[in-house]
C-alpha cells in the first residue's frame, strides 16, 4: 500500500524534528541522474511547509542540489518513529533564525574546530506522516536475509565490496536504507535494515518490509544502499537492481554492486572503482 502524504509539517512535527540528536538522511541526484544519500544530522522542519540542514563540511549532496533540486529525505528520532518524503531546493542563507539556531546547539558551539557555516531550505512537497519503523517485520525479513546469504551462491568476479564494507553490511544491528530515482524523478528513500552482501559483489533484501514500494523500483534501474551505524560510521554503495531472484532457494531483491563511496569525513571519497594517485602539481 502505498503511504498515506500531507502536504505540510504540524506544530508537533516541526517540534519532533528539531532535536540534534537523530538521523537525517538527504537523497540527491548526481550529475548523471543517479540516487546520492548523505547523512545530515541537522536536517529538520523548520516551518509547515519549509525543511532546512546546516552544512559545516563539504560534500557532494551540496553540490547536486545546486545542480538539480529534487531531493527525497528521512528523518528517524532516537524513539524509532520516522518521517520521509520529497522536497525542493530554493535557497542557502548565512544568517538568519536557523542559522543561530544551529550554531547554538552543544554539538556545534562548543566545538572549536567548525560550525554551521551555511544553511539550505527546502520547500516540502510532501511528507508520509509520523509512523514507527516496522521491527516486527524488519527481524524476520534479516532473518530470511541471512538465511539466502548463508545458502547463496557466491560469485568468484572481482571484488567491488571490501572486507570492511561486507562486514558492516552484514551487522544486523547497524541501519540500511534503499534510495531510488521515482517515476517524477525525485529520489525514494525506504529503510531496508534487512539488507546484507550476498559476496563480494552483491546485495540482497527480502522484500516483505515495505513491499509496495520496493516494488516500484524498475528491475535496471540504479539502486543506491546507504548503510550506518549508531558511531556514526557510514557507507553508501550503489548498483544496478537486478529485481526479485531466488538465492538459496529464497526470494529477494538482488543489487549488483559497480560503486562504493565513503561519506565519512575529514576526506569523503570514492572507493570503488579505485581512483587513479595524483601527484600534487599546484602549492
Amino acid at each position: 500500500m502505498t503511504p498515506t502524504t500531507f502536504p505540510s509539517f504540524s506544530e508537533e512535527d516541526i517540534r519532533a524534528t528539531r532535536p540534534e540528536m537523530k538521523i537525517g538522511l538527504l537523497a540527491s541526484l548526481t550529475p548523471e541522474g543517479l540516487p546520492h544519500v548523505t547523512l545530515l544530522s541537522s536536517l529538520m522542519a523548520c516551518g509547515e511547509k519549509e525543511m532546512c540542514f546546516g552544512q559545516f563540511t563539504e560534500g557532494t549532496s551540496k553540490k547536486n542540489i545546486l545542480l538539480s533540486p529534487k531531493v527525497g529525505f528521512l528523518i528517524m528520532g532516537l524513539d524509532r518513529t520516522l518521517w520521509r518524503g520529497k522536497a525542493i531546493y530554493t535557497r542557502y542563507a548565512k544568517e538568519g533564525p536557523e542559522y543561530d539556531h544551529y550554531n547554538n546547539v552543544p554539538m556545534f558551539r562548543y566545538n572549536a574546530y567548525f560550525g554551521v557555516h551555511t544553511v539550505y531550505y527546502f520547500d516540502l512537497v510532501e511528507h508520509t506522516g509520523r509512523h514507527p519503523l516496522p521491527m516486527g517485520q524488519i527481524i524476520p525479513a534479516a532473518l530470511v536475509t541471512m538465511l539466502a546469504r548463508t545458502l547463496g551462491r557466491k560469485s568468484r568476479g572481482e571484488a567491488v565490496l571490501n572486507p570492511w564494507t561486507r562486514a558492516f553490511f552484514d551487522k544486523i544491528d547497524n541501519l540500511k536504507f534503499l534510495a531510488w530515482v521515482g517515476a517524477d524523478g525525485f529520489p525514494r528513500l525506504v529503510p531496508a535494515i534487512q539488507a546484507q552482501s550476498l559476496d563480494a559483489r552483491r546485495i540482497i533484501f527480502s522484500p516483505s518490509v515495505y513491499a509496495d514500494e520496493l516494488a516500484e523500483i524498475p528491475v535496471g534501474a540504479p539502486l543506491a544502499v546507504f548503510g550506518m551505524a549508531l558511531t556514526m560510521e557510514d557507507v553508501l554503495a550503489r548498483g544496478v537492481y537486478r529485481g526479485l531472484r531466488r538465492v538459496g532457494g529464497l526470494r529477494v531483491g538482488l543489487v549488483e554492486v559497480d560503486w562504493v563511496y565513503n561519506p565519512m569525513p575529514p576526506v569523503p571519497g570514492q572507493i570503488f572503482p579505485p581512483l587513479e594517485l595524483k601527484p600534487v602539481t599546484d602549492f
